[in-house]
């Protein structure tokens, strides 16, 4: 299994794409590129992107991509997107590379939720649906649009009128029972075999935007068990799939929406030991796997976070010691962080401290190996850092003082330790 696959997220902006990366991007096994239509958060994740690519539904996507995968001998193709699952499962044969999806009708029944209540027609976990509003004798109802992804278009409905009025807009909707209780996302992975190997419920506390930026693990249930494995029987799963799940109003759990990909917070999961989009790899290269759940009562909570870039071009890096590189008695991971990834692009590191004690003591005491620096320049208290500073270089220290005297007599980039985030480059 040595061989390194490349492999192309595609659209490579989205918070599926993100997970996929995070979970693909320390496998020795995979190498990552990115493609998307427009500009976006991925060019600051992906260290290989390709931007300006045809949307999803835009004539000459398929052509487009073939350009991509033939020009960075690209062998899979990972969806990072309903439709995008759909449009490229539906063009496999199209395409000079490999798509990591399941079986074509499984997808397309999956994208549409009224042809998942079909499909299902029968099972004692579907909502009551209905076909319009001539069949509803209660309310209120849930309405939400057949083919769509997230909350978008998503609503209670609370008399006839509403719901009239809701469907005269043209869009296809799913109409269902309306279900108060708890929401639930339920990841699952089948292997090669067909087997289902993985089923792991997790709570949606908060959403954003249809995604679950607040989780947490639940306790097995075999009520929740016995929905995956008839939900593996009855479709043709390849990989990580995920179900929704829903209570009425006595507690029982409803199907909201089945999908055959990675979900955006399948991260939870991972982070428990059983890394989705991975397995799923190893299902395209026709391993069979074991699988480690650690089990750990894991929370997930996420917000927005920030990415940057900068025309900074710098060829060494001076750091100070004390409240610096080490704050409150600790050692600072983030500025540890950056200076490894200095050092891996090749930067000269310089340790430049007045520390008052045995600088070698606290250095091994803190257990930063000296051989991390180029040089460690000892000065005495009164001794000013300025002569020491080269020009191509930047200056981190938490003194304002120091970063004013050396900005001003270097004309050098300073850095306080709020400003580290700003240096990290991310990409992978």
């Amino acid at each position: 299994m040595a061989e390194v696959r490349k492999v192309l997220v595609f659209p490579a902006g989205t918070e599926i794409a993100f997970e996929i990366h995070h979970a693909l991007r320390y496998s020795k096994f995979v190498k990552l590129y990115g493609a998307t239509s427009v500009a976006c958060h991925a060019d600051f994740v992906f260290e290989n992107c390709v931007e300006g690519l045809p949307y999803v539904d835009e004539p000459g996507l398929i052509d487009r991509l073939n350009q991509v995968i033939d020009e960075f001998a690209i062998d899979y193709v990972y969806p990072a997107h309903d439709s995008a699952v759909l449009t490229l499962t539906r063009e496999q044969d199209r395409l000079h590379a490999k798509v990591v999806t399941s079986d074509l009708e499984t997808v397309e029944i999956c994208r549409s939720k009224n042809l998942t209540y079909d499909h299902l027609r029968g099972a004692e976990y579907l909502p009551r649906f209905y076909a319009g509003a001539e069949e509803i004798r209660e309310y209120p109802v849930f309405i939400k649009p057949s083919v769509g992804q997230g909350s978008v278009g998503a609503r209670r409905i609370d008399d006839r009128a509403a719901l009239e009025e809701a469907l005269a807009d043209g869009v296809e909707y799913a109409i269902c029972e309306y279900l108060p209780g708890q929401e639930f996302t339920v990841d699952c992975f089948t292997d090669r075999h067909g087997a289902l190997r993985y089923v792991g419920s997790r709570s949606r506390d908060r959403i954003r935007s249809g995604i679950a930026v607040r989780s947490h693990f639940l306790p097995e249930d075999q009520r929740i068990n016995q929905i995956a494995e008839d939900l593996n029987r009855r479709f043709r799963f390849n990989g990580a799939w995920f179900f929704q799940l829903k209570e009425n109003g006595q507690g029982q759990f409803r199907l909201m929406e089945v999908a055959p990909r990675i979900a955006g917070t399948m991260g939870a999961t991972r982070n428990r030991g059983v890394n989705m989009p991975l397995l799923t790899l190893y299902n395209m290269w026709g391993y069979d796997v074991d699988i480690i759940d650690n089990g750990s009562d894991l929370l997930l909570d996420r917000a927005f976070i920030s990415r940057f870039k900068s025309g900074l071009r710098y060829e060494n890096v001076y750091v100070d010691f004390d409240d610096t590189m080490v704050l409150r008695g600790q050692v600072n991971p983030e500025l540890m962080a950056f200076l490894y990834q200095a050092k891996n692009q090749g930067k000269k590191l310089f340790l430049i401290s007045k520390h008052a004690g045995d600088l070698d003591g606290e250095l091994q005491r803190f257990c930063i190996h000296p051989g991390l620096f180029d040089r460690i320049i000892r000065l005495d208290q009164g001794e000013s850092k300025l002569p020491y500073i080269q020009a191509g270089s930047i200056f981190i220290d938490d003194s304002f003082a120091e970063r004013r005297r050396i900005h001003e007599g270097c004309g050098v980039p300073v850095f306080d330790l709020d400003m580290i985030e700003s240096l990290i480059d991310w990409r992978a």
